[in-house]
């Protein structure tokens, strides 16, 4: 610990020993005093919020400490918000004011109230920035309370006067501007600030500076030209930057009145700069000068983006994205500048939801109900095609390193938005091996395991990216070599989308269709990996087995055909209960049906169950089964006819009572006319000598 703080850390120790009144009315004194280091001011103010924070969380106190916190103290400890002071104090002051405002409720409303407008009716520069920087502060702990002195009646319009005042404070114009920014988050005080503040902003956005500097010079060349100074009689170019911020936030959620005017028809709108306007101001001022101006400009075309014309400017500048990808990349973790870098990306790459048949009845019955009896049609930037073009720009961009960089330290809510990157990228099948060379598996299953239970969303659309990049991609190339990260650390992620999202309107079945995809892959590799899958999935996977959807139905059985090569996975099928005969019999019967991939999968299952006697005990049991079998050997497809050969000969060979009466069902029904087809219609000298050895067998006599 630093020399200097020691001291006054001993001070504070010996004030943690009386009473807790006794060391608030201190610690306040200690405040008030000021002229301490930023440090033993922080510490101060961290004694005081647990203070606070204890007395918030008593039940029942004889006595609360916000009892002896007048209005003089309230000042103090909000005057600690003010933009002069160290980043660091204002960061622990925000701390103390929370803390306040929760302990002392309605009270703890009305001296906030109090204080910014006592401050405002002063109207000096120095209380016009405390009462500003205190209301941007708090907004976000505070929204209702902040809220109601925001909108009440007179306020906002005073702000056009300050604003347009001949001599300009860059100090108070920025407080104002972060105050306005703060609030526009809020949609009540969005909707006031566009009908009192939009003519103002706009004039800051569109002020020249070098136009108004040379005018003032030809007039008096002796005036000293200093940025955002009183003599300029203009805003400084960080005012600039903000009041675009602010334009952008409310251009890009249009208000009701705009949305009705749009739908109307009225082609007569006053002049106004437009959201792509705004987009390139924050494109050049990031390009020109990215340390300076790189907060606002990234937290102005996270708005813009929100728009599909803005969109396509940004996707379109490599050089922009270039350096978006450096900011991000320089940015500290948690950090407002991380967060806005990272909702660029996701709006750059969001696909628009895909809607089914009677979503889309829907939302035209809806159409109807309005004045209008239409909905306008869908932007074609938002297009598939277009979404899938940003993508690939973004990725080349050189973007997913970053993203696996910062996914290792950054909060649950940055690792969503990281999340949702990945899995827009993931869209397209050309990218999915360079995410996965890139590290994007590691960083999937991460966010996987450690997004909350809550956040569903996030963890689903975690698990599917992965799976569609674990679709085609070797796993050896992933998981093996010298990587920490086990192959089985996938499959709970995979299995997790197996089951249909709960919150979903309408059941979408590609998540687990590609999940099985997925999880075939995996099982092709080794039977650790198979016995996993079936003890963490196999009931989910059976069940989609029965899908009307025959894409999904071969999935699984696919799936199933890999997990039925180890011992596991054939003790599901062999083991002589009831349930594993009518797995038996629901394997059987899809030999038989329309789908060739899927009739593959089961004969490709059967090939290596029949093995078993039990197996051949059940199969013979059922006639229908045993002709779904022997139809494979008579099939068009050669695979087929591979499959069903092999099945025949397999069983037909066995030894003891399984073979007999497998022999026996065989040629019952037609099984030599069978085999011979199958040997008459290959190609393949395998299949032709397994048939002929099929015939062998089955024209001798037992």
């Amino acid at each position: 610990m630093d020399e200097q703080a020691a001291p006054a850390l001993s001070e504070l120790d010996q004030i943690s020993k009386l009473g807790v009144i006794e060391q608030t009315q201190l610690l306040l004194a200690r405040l008030m005093e000021g002229g301490q280091e930023d440090d033993d001011t922080c510490l101060t103010l961290d004694r005081l919020t647990k203070l606070l924070n204890e007395d918030a969380a008593a039940s029942a106190k004889a006595k609360s400490i916000c009892e002896v916190l007048d209005d003089v103290c309230v000042d103090t400890i909000l005057g600690y918000l003010d933009m002069r002071q160290a980043a660091a104090v204002r960061g622990h002051a925000i701390l103390t004011a929370s803390a306040y405002l929760k302990a002392a409720g309605d009270k703890g409303s009305r001296a906030l109230q109090m204080f910014f407008f006592d401050r405002v009716k002063r109207g000096t520069y120095d209380d016009y920035i405390v009462a500003f920087c205190v209301a941007a502060a708090v907004f976000p702990v505070a929204p209702d309370a902040t809220t109601e002195m925001f909108l009440s009646e007179g306020f906002l319009p005073s702000l056009d006067p300050l604003m347009r005042r001949k001599w300009k404070s860059r100090k108070v114009e920025t407080a104002c501007l972060e105050m306005l920014n703060a609030a526009s988050m809020h949609p009540e005080c969005r909707e006031a600030i566009r009908k009192y503040c939009t003519d103002w902003l706009e004039e800051v956005v569109d002020q020249n500076p070098e136009e108004l500097s040379k005018a003032i010079h030809a007039a008096d060349p002796d005036v000293q030209v200093t940025p955002g100074s009183i003599a300029m009689r203009r805003h400084s170019q960080a005012v600039q930057h903000l009041a675009a911020v602010i334009l952008a936030k409310l251009r890009a959620v249009p208000s009701a009145t705009q949305q009705a005017t749009r739908e109307g028809g009225n082609r007569i709108q006053p002049a106004v700069t437009s959201i792509e306007e705004l987009s390139e101001k924050f494109t050049t001022f990031l390009l020109s000068d990215p340390e300076s101006s790189r907060q606002h400009s990234i937290e102005g075309l996270a708005y813009a983006t929100i728009q599909p014309t803005v969109k396509e400017q940004v996707a379109r500048n490599s050089e922009l994205l270039k350096t978006l990808v450096k900011v991000l990349g320089d940015a500290p973790a948690r950090s407002p500048l991380t967060y806005g870098a990272l909702s660029i990306f996701v709006n750059l790459t969001r696909f628009q939801p895909t809607q089914s048949e009677e979503e889309k009845k829907m939302n035209q019955l809806k159409a109807y109900a309005n004045a209008a009896g239409k909905l306008p049609p869908p932007n074609p930037l938002n297009d598939s095609d277009r979404v899938t073009d940003r993508c690939k720009r973004v990725f080349e961009a050189g973007v997913v390193p970053v993203l696996v960089t910062h996914s290792r330290h950054g909060s649950s809510a940055s690792l969503s938005l990281i999340a949702s990157i990945i899995f827009s990228l993931s869209v397209n099948p050309s990218l999915r091996g360079q995410l996965a060379q890139q590290g994007a598996v590691g960083l999937l299953i991460m966010a996987w395991s450690t997004l909350s239970e809550t956040d569903t969303q996030s963890k689903r659309m975690a698990a599917q990216a992965l799976a569609r990049i674990l679709i085609s991609t070797d796993p050896s190339l992933v998981f093996g070599g010298t990587r920490a990260r086990p192959q089985n650390a996938a499959i709970r992620p995979l299995a997790s989308i197996l089951q249909p999202d709960p919150d979903a309107e309408t059941r979408d079945l590609l998540p687990a269709f590609e999940a099985m995809m997925a999880l075939t892959n995996l099982a092709s590799t080794d039977d650790d990996t198979r016995a996993t899958i079936i003890r963490l999935a196999f009931t989910e996977i059976e069940e989609h087995i029965f899908s009307s959807k025959f894409m999904v139905c071969r999935a699984a059985t696919e799936l199933i055909c890999n997990l039925v090569q180890c011992v596991e996975g054939i003790a599901l099928y062999a083991d002589g209960t009831s349930q594993a005969s009518n797995r038996l019999h629901l394997l059987l019967g899809l030999t038989a049906v329309e789908d060739e991939a899927t009739r593959r999968a089961a004969g490709g299952a059967l090939a290596s169950l029949v093995a078993y006697e039990e197996v051949v005990r059940e199969t013979v049991k059922r006639t229908t089964g045993v002709e779904n079998l022997l139809s494979l050997c008579s099939a068009d497809d050669e695979e087929l006819r591979h499959r069903g050969a092999f099945i025949v000969c397999t069983m037909i060979e066995h030894e003891g009572e399984p073979g007999t009466r497998a022999r026996e069902v065989i040629r019952q029904l037609g099984g030599v006319q069978h085999v011979k087809a199958c040997a008459q219609k290959s190609r393949s000298p395998e299949v032709v000598e397994l048939a002929a050895g099929a015939l062998k067998v089955l024209l001798q006599k037992d």
